[in-house]
């Protein structure tokens, strides 16, 4: 049987659990005296680990069961959390969330985990100096009672295995093999074993553990699980045939007595991890010198009904809507020009069920942010112990939702404005107290709703953004004379950091540079067509304000016409419409421009910008739109004004993706193509 076809369950299921790990030991280590987290953890690392063994990706199970071994130490009192103690775990769980990234990947699950499960064994014995052991022998007896796995007990994970192998057709064995006692070479028998039982069917578990049964670490006697179609005779007859084996048993398994079975002892192992929670809680209060008042542990939210569905069949509903969407404004442009109200009335209901189920589609792409969010409190807790700095980083509306397209893009400059604002923001407790302020910094990362756009902040209460500095490197650099300077407003000079290679940094750090990359940042924010600014106060902290749209798919755009094309320009640039008289434009600096409300505006002729054919001359009044970058404005003349369109965005393909200021394509209900014009990169 192909394991392969379990492989995407065992991903997604691997993060989640990983995902709690990474959750529950953040906040255990805020309250290391609740041993509910860690009993949280414990059962997290224990189904992953289960997991891991039936999929057959050992340096997981094996690293998994490691790091299990301690968790069920802290557990029984016979092992203290420090923060050294804290620092292995988490370099555990990022080899563990490595090595499922590398499955997911394609990869075979391998990865050298020598260190850090030799850093688990030494916490595990007692002999490690970053911890402290108060029952080193209870704990090594722990250990090897662990090793000890009864057969018959499956887990979750391996039940719904057994019961989808059932309906498809195999039938599910316990086989238990006897090697003579003078046998030399256990782990070779073991391996012959199994490439018979391979041949007829799949191992999907044994007890011992494969790792043991490789080191030769049990008596003689060794149990596998097989599903296979063939009859117990032919397997009997198989196995018997290899040499030195002394005698196999073979039982069918009653999947129902498995289930019953597990659900029995998951009730007793529940009612047990009571008891030792009341009685550990105890033994740890009285080992206190303070005692805390006990949290309560957090309570699950109710289970909702969900069904996985792989992103790609999503993105082909989407493209099938697509071009719905399509049709449908070629609908509306027959029943416009046939003036049938039949037809015309057919067509107004279709609009509004595709306008429904335009916005099913899109919720169904639309993911919460927590996606992104959920990797940064363990970023910022390694970051804060590197940099010697303490910080506390909050989280506000990690369920906020985005279209799957700006999630995937949105992380990196996620991450780096959280790395500049730990390196430079947070100042050092030493410094924090000079300053009369709270030793602990606080980063607040909030994300809300507001219209068609969600909203990002990145707030610290660090040190700020020096004016003075950065006008100075500003004018060093060439990027602003002192004249110009003198017309800017402090977020139009704060701003001035996302300028390429722009740093305020005395030295390169290794962590992040106040501006080095900031460009960066900003250019992916816009190619999502978003935008990104800054307030800070010096000595008070800064805020980092990203906005995004909630979908980059279907977009509303102003249609307008250049001679005899048609281009869109998206609403979201778009600040107004206006009508000017061709002797009101003026010249300044080689630029046509002209006075729009006191500010002096740029003009664009988009006709010669994209080289459109002349088949008319200019009228004495010009059309213009008013689009907007950030803080600048300019206008984009064109001949006129065709209305507001709901349009699905196209691709360009991989020919023309260097094509000047235009972002994508759409078709029209007529049948032609629109190129949609890309606003951010006209204005400079």
């Amino acid at each position: 049987m192909d394991m392969n076809q379990y492989l995407e369950v065992f991903i997604e299921e691997s993060k989640e659990h990983l995902q709690t790990c990474s959750e529950q030991l953040l906040v255990l280590e805020k309250n290391p005296e609740d041993l509910s987290i860690v009993n949280e953890i414990f059962r997290s690392a224990h189904t992953l680990k289960g997991m891991s063994a039936t999929m057959g990706y050992e340096d997981l199970a094996n690293l998994t069961h490691k790091m299990e071994n301690v968790l069920d130490g802290i557990r029984n009192s016979q092992i203290i959390l420090t923060p050294e103690l804290f620092d292995v775990i988490f370099l555990a769980v990022d080899d563990l969330e490595a090595i499922v990234m590398s499955i997911a990947e394609g990869g075979d699950g391998k990865r050298d985990v020598k260190n850090v499960v030799r850093q688990l064994q030494l916490i595990e014995k007692g002999e490690s100096p970053v911890f402290s052991s108060i029952a080193e022998t209870a704990a090594a007896s722990t250990v090897h009672e662990k090793e000890e796995v009864t057969s018959g007990e499956y887990d979750e994970f391996e039940l719904t295995v057994l019961q989808q192998s059932k309906e498809q057709g195999f039938d599910s064995y316990e086989i238990s093999i006897d090697l003579r006692e003078d046998c030399l070479l256990k782990a070779a028998r073991v391996f012959m074993v199994y490439e018979v039982l391979e041949k007829s069917g799949e191992v999907i578990k044994s007890n011992p553990p494969v790792e043991l049964l490789e080191e030769e670490q049990f008596d003689r006697k060794f149990t596998v699980t097989v599903v296979t179609k063939e009859s117990s005779e032919e397997l009997h007859k198989k196995v018997m045939k290899i040499s030195e084996v002394e005698k196999v048993d073979i039982n069918a398994l009653n999947l129902d007595d498995l289930r019953h079975t597990a659900n029995a002892k998951e009730e007793k192992k529940a009612a047990v991890d009571n008891q030792a929670q009341e009685r550990n809680a105890l033994l740890l209060s009285e080992n206190k010198e303070t005692k805390k008042t006990k949290k309560q542990a957090p309570v699950k939210p109710a289970s909702s009904k969900t069904i996985r569905v792989n992103i790609e069949r999503l993105d082909i509903l989407m493209n099938l809507f697509e071009e719905l969407v399509i049709d449908r404004g070629r609908l509306d442009q027959i029943s416009s020009d046939l003036d049938n109200q039949e037809l015309h009335e057919t067509v107004e209901r279709m609009s509004r069920i595709t306008s429904d189920l335009q916005t099913i589609v899109l919720n169904m792409r639309m993911v919460p942010v927590e996606t992104v969010f959920n990797r940064f409190p363990k970023m910022v807790r390694q970051l804060a112990r590197d940099l010697n700095k303490k910080v506390d980083l909050e989280i506000i509306g990690a369920e906020t939702e985005l279209d799957r397209t700006v999630i995937d893009e949105i992380g990196d400059p996620l991450v780096h404005l959280l790395r500049n604002a730990m390196d430079h923001g947070i100042e050092t407790p030493e410094e924090r107290l000079a300053k009369g302020k709270n030793e602990e910094g606080k980063i607040l990362l909030k994300a809300y709703h507001s219209g068609n756009h969600v909203f990002i902040e990145i707030d610290d209460d660090g040190a700020g953004i020096n004016k003075d500095l950065v006008l100075n490197k500003a004018f060093s650099n060439g990027i602003l004379t002192k004249e110009a300077a003198a017309t800017l407003t402090d977020k139009q000079i704060y701003e001035l950091i996302f300028a390429s290679g722009f740093s305020t940094a005395e030295t390169i750090s290794d962590v992040s540079g106040r501006g080095v990359g900031l460009d960066v940042v900003k250019n992916t924010i816009e190619s999502l067509g978003g935008s990104v600014t800054i307030d800070s106060k010096e000595n008070e902290g800064s805020i980092f304000l990203i906005q995004l749209p909630l979908t980059l798919s279907i977009i509303s755009v102003m249609l307008v016409e250049i001679q005899k094309e048609k281009y869109a320009i998206p609403l979201s640039s778009i600040i107004e419409t206006a009508i000017i008289k061709k002797e009101d434009i003026m010249n300044a600096h080689n630029q046509q421009v002209i006075d729009f409300r006191g500010k002096v505006l740029p003009l664009l002729f988009l006709k010669e910008i994209f080289e459109v054919p002349v088949h008319q001359e200019e009228e004495e009044f010009l059309s213009v739109v008013i689009v907007r970058k950030g803080d600048k404005l300019a206008g984009l003349v064109v001949d006129s004004f065709i209305g507001q369109l709901e349009i699905v965005l196209k691709s360009l393909g991989n020919y023309l993706t260097s094509a000047f200021a235009i972002s994508g394509a759409t078709i029209l209900g007529d049948g032609q193509v629109a190129l949609i014009i890309d606003c951010n990169t006209l204005i400079h």
